[in-house]
């Protein structure tokens, strides 16, 4: 189901076609890095991940994760969606992109017309962003979205604590 169109892009609901590009995505070290390791080394387990997580949410919250893709070829070029945080009772925007597509504004893109959707279709009445302090590219993104730092927030008990955006 696609949920957005921009020139560039098409941002649609994930699948269990998705597994080989999901493992990729998963696999990047700034993935790693600036999000989390979670642990998805074979395309067998990320389409457990995708069946777990997104397709999931999206049958719980009615959104989730959603896979971005270039609107002419249909490349897979990172993920872009909401996350319920059970944890902070919250909506999150999140995002990912593979090396290749970063730096050409698809993320802030792809960004700008999921929180479109999460406020003008989902009726959502708030969307916070969530970051590590030193993950400049993504604080930059929220802030040109037009959320500003609120405070500082664990997602789980003895977690790191990282910014939240609102």
């Amino acid at each position: 189901m696609v949920i957005a169109e921009t020139p560039r892009l098409r941002i649609r609901h994930l699948t269990a076609a998705d597994a080989a590009f999901t493992c990729q995505l998963l696999n990047d070290a700034d993935f790693i890095r600036n999000i989390a390791d979670r642990g998805v080394r074979t395309e067998q387990q990320a389409l457990q991940y995708l069946t777990d997580g997104p397709i999931q949410s999206y049958k719980q919250h009615g959104y989730g994760l959603f896979l971005v893709e270039d609107n002419a070829s249909s490349e897979a070029m990172g993920f872009c969606g909401l996350l319920y945080r059970d944890s902070l009772q919250e909506t999150d925007i999140g995002f990912a992109f593979l090396p290749a597509f970063r730096g050409k504004g698809l993320a802030y893109e792809a960004a700008a017309a999921v929180m479109h959707y999460g406020y003008g279709q989902l009726k959502l009445k708030r969307i916070v962003g969530l970051t590590l302090a030193g993950n400049l590219p993504s604080v930059a993104i929220l802030q040109r979205l037009g959320l500003r730092f609120e405070k500082m927030v664990q997602l789980q008990p003895g977690a790191e604590f990282i910014q939240l955006y609102s």
